[in-house]
């Protein structure tokens, strides 16, 4: 069975990323799918409250829940095999490729340009480095 980690942002290019891994199924490959969203980690300059971190970080959480329901609907209507979704915090490109390490996955799929609610999170330079530290195949999708 190939094990795919799906890179996604809410974007039209991690939709078709998520598409290509469906058609990949559809014709016979044995597949299992992982949806994953990565959010940088804030940058807190000055006086901040804890109330107000935490509220920030509740916000990163909901948009990532968006982000990943959004992607599930769009991976069950093409029939993938799912497993539970991950989220990630940090520099992103590192993220995904920690992630597919740990996932043990075959692939990893994603979008090359991004415009999700997090902000610009797979923009090319983002996938540049994915190909680069990542120890499986990438899949690019525009």
């Amino acid at each position: 069975m190939l094990k795919v980690l799906i890179a996604v942002d809410g974007s039209e290019h991690a939709h078709r990323a998520l598409e290509a891994v469906a058609q990949m199924a559809r014709n016979a490959v044995s597949l299992q799918a992982t949806l994953l969203c990565v959010s940088p980690e804030p940058v807190f300059y000055g006086d901040y409250t804890a109330d107000t971190i935490q509220r920030i970080e509740e916000e990163q959480r909901q948009q990532q829940d968006g982000i990943l329901d959004r992607a599930r609907s769009l991976a069950e209507r093409e029939g993938l095999n799912l497993t539970p979704p991950e989220r990630a915090y940090g520099v992103i490109a590192n993220e995904i490729v920690r992630v597919a390490r740990s996932r043990l996955v075959d692939q990893i799929a994603m979008g090359t340009r991004g415009m999700g609610a997090v902000g610009s999170l797979l923009l090319g330079s983002v996938a540049q480095r994915v190909v680069h530290q990542s120890p499986v195949p990438v899949l690019l999708a525009k």
